[in-house]
């Protein structure tokens, strides 16, 4: 597995504390890069006013660079595309939302 798939399973595990989902059954993460050892995350949130948003952000950062091989992380919180649950998450997120 390359770093790209390490970064993306471990930020993918960062709880929603609001909705007490992860990131990636919501389908918050965006986009991975990664050069030399840097990775550049992708990102959005529910919603442009969440009130976690630089927390969540920090997070994701932070299990980005405990993945071997990373030295460097920075997370960019996009809004472009808007966050739409009914096509980003996962069919699980989906049922528990009330959108199945």
């Amino acid at each position: 597995m390359g770093i790209k798939e390490e970064v993306r399973q471990a930020v993918g595990k960062v709880m929603d504390p609001e909705i007490m989902m992860t990131m990636e059954d919501l389908g918050l993460i965006y986009g991975i890069e990664e050069n030399d050892g840097k990775v550049t995350i992708e990102m959005t949130l529910t919603t442009p006013g969440c009130p976690l948003g630089a927390m969540l952000a920090n997070q994701v950062k932070q299990e980005a660079l405990k993945v071997e091989g990373v030295n460097d992380a920075e997370v960019k919180v996009v809004f472009s595309p808007p966050w739409d649950p009914r096509k980003m998450a996962s069919q699980k997120a989906k049922l528990m939302l009330g959108l199945l």
